[in-house]
């Protein structure tokens, strides 16, 4: 059977904005939301539950055989293993939980392929799209990555986790050997909208230990808009789903970020 990915996308779109509008209900009175604690610097709220179960649902209308892998339940292994919806409900749950912007991603893989993928900011109203080899756009209009080349104007985005993570150590290290010459750095506090950051040239570029369900569709964004995609050593995208030390970039914020992060490796690649 044929299979309308447009349409699915389109779909997709729809079941975020659902979910936006019922994450905006929590959010708009974050100072009272009950938070639960996943691990160290890991929260969670009602709000992340109720979006993925509210996406798992429209998400399961469209083919019910197809495999899930959420960040709030246990994954759902379909009859059709080849298809699985990646879904990460809040991306940025810590910026949720006071009152900062976040995001909700959903991606679709066909075995190592992300066909589509959005990332949605609610708060913004920001829809980013991207379906493979059809280009990345935010509210309609195609994204291109920055084509700045002048290290002093680079703007690269990163995470700094405190000392009680287990991704902290190094952290600071890399930041050091990356911030000297260039423009800024920022932290967005989601994974998922900095790689839609990068997409639309508001970045230059984006490193972070993180998680493939975060960026899946964000990576599929910065491929589509004409960035580069590999791990913290040049190694593709299908390298970082098991190393987690995502590079997203311009070409020559690429090739900033590989020549400095070397310097400082993380501790405990997982390669």
């Amino acid at each position: 059977m044929s299979i309308d990915y447009d349409a699915t996308l389109d779909t997709m779109v729809a079941a975020a904005r659902e979910a936006g509008a019922l994450t905006q209900a929590h959010f708009r009175r974050f100072r009272d939301l009950e938070i639960g604690v996943k691990g160290p610097g890991d929260f969670v709220s009602d709000a992340d539950r109720e979006s993925e179960q509210l996406i798992r649902k429209r998400l399961f209308e469209i083919d019910p055989s197809w495999s899930l892998t959420g960040e709030e339940f246990a994954p759902v292994d379909g009859s059709d293993p080849e298809h699985r919806w990646l879904v990460d409900p809040i991306d940025g749950t810590t910026n949720f939980l006071n009152g900062q912007h976040y995001t909700i991603t959903i991606a679709l893989r066909r075995g190592n392929q992300t066909l589509c993928g959005l990332v949605y900011n609610p708060v913004a109203d920001e829809m980013f799209t991207a379906k493979k080899g059809g280009g990345a756009f935010l509210n309609g209009e195609r994204l291109h990555v920055s084509t700045s080349r002048d290290v002093a104007m680079m703007c690269i985005g990163t995470g700094l986790p405190t000392p009680n993570l287990q991704l902290y150590p190094g952290a600071y290290d890399r930041l050091d050997a990356i911030r000297a010459p260039i423009g800024a750095v920022r932290v967005v506090g989601s994974a998922a909208n900095s790689c839609a950051y990068v997409a639309c040239g508001r970045l230059t570029g984006y490193f972070e230990e993180t998680g493939f369900v975060d960026t899946a569709a964000g990576i599929l964004l910065v491929e589509e808009a004409g960035g580069i995609v590999t791990d913290w050593w040049g190694r593709g995208p299908d390298v970082f789903e098991r190393t987690g030390c995502l590079v997203v970039a311009n070409a020559a914020t690429h090739t900033y970020l590989l020549e400095h992060l070397k310097a400082v490796p993380p501790k405990n690649p997982k390669l």
